[in-house]
């Protein structure tokens, strides 16, 4: 079941116990295969969600982010001279106003995603939102301040961390992670809205063959759907 936003709540200490941080440690160690790996290929990259912030559960993935990514082949390659096997190319845009990204599998909890198309602020400023650490903060076993999909702010402690609402502190969460206001109005409507009205589905969603790109696959979407193509000429 989905983690539904909570619009008040009072700040709460959270303690990890040894399970907790070893499983951190754990899913830590992939994030930090997969990024090495892509860095060998000077392919910059970064980790977001409860792995940058630390609040993981059993059921956290491993999402891998390159901002900046070269051609896709590159990033293939990068993985699979590592030893990564890849399970499945999906390409994915969420709404028409959204970038194409892809979005490729290496198992159901691992996975790395890259945009297709120059990402709006907004969309970039999500992955700091949600907590985002590079390479070298990773190495140094480093956490960052993110929103979780409840809408709770967790700022990491030694012991665990601290949790608390952001709904009607917008302004002061974008200072706190340094993003735009957008960008947080824009998530709380977002899963404000999921939690009334359900989750909807995505706008376009496309499994590539073994013979496409993902290059390949977006320009022939843009030929046939002209909200695909209109948003392939949106600038950042």
């Amino acid at each position: 079941m989905a983690k539904k936003p909570l619009r008040h709540a009072e700040q709460i200490e959270v303690i990890y116990d040894n399970k907790r941080w070893r499983l951190l440690k754990m899913l830590r160690c992939q994030a930090l295969n997969i990024m090495e790996a892509l860095a060998r290929a000077r392919v910059y990259s970064v980790v977001h969600g409860s792995i940058a912030r630390g609040d993981v559960s059993e059921k956290s993935d491993v999402d891998v982010f390159l901002p900046e990514p070269p051609s896709s082949f590159i990033i293939e390659c990068a993985l699979e001279n590592a030893g990564f096997s890849i399970n499945r190319r999906v390409l994915v845009q969420a709404t028409p106003v959204y970038a194409a990204k892809g979005y490729i599998e290496l198992n159901e909890k691992q996975c790395v995603s890259f945009p297709l198309v120059k990402m709006r602020r907004v969309e970039r400023d999500f992955y700091r939102y949600s907590g985002e650490i590079n390479l070298e903060m990773l190495r140094n076993n480093l956490r960052v301040a993110g929103v979780d999909k409840r809408l709770m702010l967790i700022k990491p402690t030694e012991k665990g961390h601290v949790e608390s609402s952001i709904v009607g502190r917008e302004e002061e969460v974008a200072k706190i992670l340094g993003v735009s206001l957008e960008t947080v109005l824009d998530r709380v409507h977002a899963l404000l809205r999921r939690d009334d009205v359900g989750r909807t589905g995505v706008f376009v969603e496309k499994e590539l063959a073994s013979d496409e790109t993902f290059e390949m696959v977006l320009q022939l979407l843009a030929k046939k759907n002209p909200a695909v193509r209109r948003r392939l000429s949106i600038k950042a």
